[in-house]
């Protein structure tokens, strides 16, 4: 363990082997450190956090602060959760609940670059890259794998399904579906392509969800008729997700890009 003289470190906190902690870092009581973190100068974990092991805390972080929230109240005992290898650069925010007994979650394996902000209850799955500058709003979901480009502005209680890629510079105020491009119009454009390939789906899979995604968002089909042609094409794995997803939206799910909107014709490719 390396710990810097200048750094303040609760003698409640729990830190794990291996930890390195910089000038005047401050570890508050009630924080786990999980083994082989680094913890760079000037950084504040603050009160019931855990970091899983081999996380790195950057230059000037905040991690686990008081939500920016009328209903939060001293004394309330809330927590953040960041999980193993998670990367938090320069400037990141992140804040924990105002609710008793409630968490904030960012999973596994995920890069938060420069002055991300992060609010109260939001919930991040593993490996979740997030760009500079964006600022995610309380309560929203991110799935899994999605990538988040900067400037991005996400409205609270969002969801953004796994395997999904939006474009920088856009406010979202809607449910992005899993496996779609967002692009700088804040719709969706189609298929989040690489992301499939650089995730192993195969060729089978990625044509299942170019054809649900069509279906739902290229022919100017309601919601019930769009699922209803989805389903009849026969629902893949990634394909219920996709479907699930929609059915579950409270938001309501963002427009497809007005440019993709086509007649359904009998010798229209699918694939």
């Amino acid at each position: 363990m390396k710990i810097h003289p200048t750094a303040m470190v609760s003698p409640e906190a729990q830190i794990g082997s291996d930890v390195e902690i910089g000038p005047f870092a401050v570890i508050a009581p009630n924080v786990v450190i999980g083994d082989h973190c680094f913890i760079d100068a000037h950084v504040k974990i603050c009160d019931y956090t855990t970091l899983g092991a081999g996380c790195r805390v950057y230059y000037g972080a905040f991690v686990g602060g008081d939500p920016q929230d009328h209903r939060f109240k001293p004394g309330i005992v809330s927590y953040t959760e960041i999980g193993d290898g998670t990367i938090i650069r320069e400037y990141v925010t992140i804040h924990r609940s105002p609710t008793e007994g409630l968490k904030t979650v960012i999973g596994k394996n995920c890069l938060l670059m420069a002055f991300v902000h992060i609010g109260h209850d939001v919930q991040i799955a593993d490996h979740v890259t997030i760009a500079n500058q964006t600022a995610v709003s309380g309560h929203v979901v991110i799935g899994s794998y999605a990538v988040l480009s900067g400037y991005l502005l996400i409205h609270q209680f969002s969801r953004i399904g796994a395997l999904t890629m939006l474009a920088p510079r856009v406010n979202v105020v809607q449910d992005v579906p899993p496996y779609c491009l967002m692009d700088e119009n804040g719709c969706v454009s189609g298929p989040n392509t690489i992301g499939l390939r650089r995730a192993g789906l195969d060729p089978a899979q990625r044509s299942a969800i170019r054809r649900a995604i069509k279906n739902f968002f290229c022919y100017g089909y309601s919601t019930p008729t769009a699922l209803a042609e989805i389903a009849g094409n026969g629902m893949t794995k990634e394909v219920e997700t996709f479907v699930e997803f929609i059915k579950g939206s409270k938001r309501g799910i963002i427009s497809g890009n007005p440019a993709m909107v086509h007649r359904k014709s009998a010798n229209s490719d699918d694939d």
